[in-house]
């Protein structure tokens, strides 16, 4: 009959408790590693989109000005000839130029990458190293 001696057990909790630590350190780690990315991206994500508005500011701005002073010099030229007809192709382009701002703005939405890619992807690859694949 075999019986286990007091340091035989008192080892064997050790190495059990000591491969817990690792393990909880391991896994701290990862978690940390991944908040870190996921701060990163967060803060990416940020600065585009912030850099996405001043830009859009100014182009905003500047076609505001570019289409008024196209528009009144359109109207001085025709002034005295066609003008109701300069007033009605101005306002189908300006019309036009909208709905087609629009649908770029739409198009531009629906193809933004998915927010977290990174992140979610490291995950999956530690969920696969981990074993809990699903």
């Amino acid at each position: 009959m075999l019986t286990e001696t007091p340091a035989q057990d008192a080892g064997a909790q050790g190495g059990l408790y000591n491969s817990l630590r690792r393990l909880a350190a391991t896994l701290l780690a990862m978690g940390r590693t991944r908040l870190e990315l996921l701060s990163v991206e967060i803060e990416e994500e940020r600065e585009r989109l912030s850099s996405m508005l001043l830009w859009t500011l100014v182009a905003l701005f500047c076609a505001a000005w570019g289409v008024a002073l196209v528009t009144v010099l359109i109207m001085v030229v025709f002034w005295d000839t066609h003008r109701l007809r300069a007033i009605g192709i101005l306002a189908l382009l300006f019309l036009g130029g909208a709905i087609l701002a629009a649908r770029l703005v739409q198009a531009k939405a629906r193809s933004k990458p998915r927010l977290f890619a990174t992140s979610l992807g490291e995950l999956a690859k530690d969920q696969q190293q981990i074993g809990f694949d699903e």
